[in-house]
């Protein structure tokens, strides 16, 4: 999300100035890389790149292409081939292991892909972009990213194969019904290769306590993208002076705070008050809801006090199954105030991700191998 921000941003300033543009998008990945298929760049004709595609290695050959995308005004698709060993000697450096597929696609006003981009981040909802290239054949037609569809169904744009347009419509349909992600669907069909891919809203965090600890948490929060709301019944710490970065503060009682705040499944809630009596008449507002993440600060016996409480029952350990998590965060050692608040956003993006914390270095690749090549035929 934050990245496709910082591309329309960077997008309408080479606009304004004259520039050509392109956009270096990953759209297939086998074993193992830096990005994931969806990862995103634009490149200036000057060579200024906003977003990533890998840790590095791959932007300055993508520069290179991306520029004779431009002068050509056709897509074009390149492909890094990783595996093998002498690679570091002799290909791009990368050391990922991995075959990774780059779209470059040359922006043109009149048929600008980054038009897509800007209702979906107008909106919080879900959307689906689908991409069409020829990995058999990279020197073929490459049609790019096709078409846009919004969470009402509506869609902009079409699919060159008039006779695979609707399975590809309906495929793109259940990917937004469903929300199947992290994983990528791909339907091939003769030599195209059809890349649907799930766009979801930023993440939004609700953080309940202006202390000093929330300060870290809010920094960290809006470096990733994420929208942040102070909520507080005290005015004289809930302050735009302590927290400039918050996007929204809300003084209020905490039967009231719901009532300003529009809750969906990438709302995340954080109760930090050090208020007992807060905490717990926020938590028993938000109970009932189907949240994907609620934190809360403290030890784990002052969480189940509160919920004997709301409950009216004895409960001797919260249900693993619950989307309540307390004592919030990762164990990783935390101390202070910018350890809790890196544990914390780093328990939020797993679960969220649906993925459960480990090393790295105990699993065969960095990213779990989600996308899956299903072969369709007419």
């Amino acid at each position: 999300m934050k990245e496709l921000k910082d591309i329309v941003k960077a997008y309408d300033q080479a606009q304004s100035e004259g520039k050509e543009t392109a956009l270096a998008t990953v759209v297939h990945v086998e074993g193992s890389s830096y990005r994931r298929a969806g990862a995103r760049m634009l490149i200036t004709e000057d060579g200024k790149l906003t977003g990533a595609i890998s840790g590095g290695c791959l932007e300055g050959d993508a520069l290179r292409k991306a520029r004779l995308a431009m002068a050509e005004q056709k897509p074009m698709l390149v492909t890094y081939d990783t595996t093998d060993e002498d690679d570091a000697k002799f290909g791009v450096g990368l050391g990922c292991n991995g075959i990774i597929q780059i779209l470059i696609e040359p922006l043109r006003v009149e048929n600008n892909l980054v038009s897509f981009f800007r209702p979906f981040l107008s909106k919080r909802e879900r959307a689906v972009l689908v991409t069409v290239f020829n990995m058999a054949d990279r020197h073929a037609t490459q049609y790019g990213t096709c078409i846009f569809i919004e969470k009402n169904g509506q869609v902009t744009g079409d699919i060159p194969d008039k006779n695979f347009a609707e399975l590809v419509l309906s495929d793109s349909l259940d990917v937004l019904e469903h929300g199947k992600r992290p994983q990528k669907i791909y339907r091939k069909h003769e030599e195209f290769t059809y890349f649907i891919e799930l766009l979801e809203p930023e993440v939004s965090l609700i953080i309940a306590g202006a202390g000093n600890d929330a300060m870290p948490l809010v920094q960290i929060a809006k470096v990733l993208g994420w929208s942040v709301t102070l909520a507080d019944g005290r005015a004289n710490y809930n302050t735009a002076e302590r927290f400039p970065l918050a996007d929204r503060l809300i003084i209020a009682k905490p039967e009231d705070v719901m009532r300003q705040i529009t809750v969906d499944s990438r709302t995340v809630f954080m109760l930090m008050t050090h208020n007992y009596n807060y905490d717990m008449a926020l938590l028993k507002e938000l109970l009932p809801i189907d949240l994907p993440y609620i934190g809360v600060l403290g030890p784990k016996k002052r969480l189940l006090r509160m919920l004997e409480e709301i409950t009216g029952s004895t409960i001797s350990e919260p249900l693993e199954s619950e989307n309540v998590y307390g004592p919030a965060g990762l164990d990783i050692g935390s101390e202070n105030a910018e350890e809790i608040a890196i544990a914390i956003i780093a328990e939020i993006q797993s679960v969220l991700n649906q993925r459960d914390p480990a090393p790295l270095k105990a699993k065969q690749y960095i990213h779990e191998r989600a996308e899956t090549m299903v072969q369709r035929q007419r």
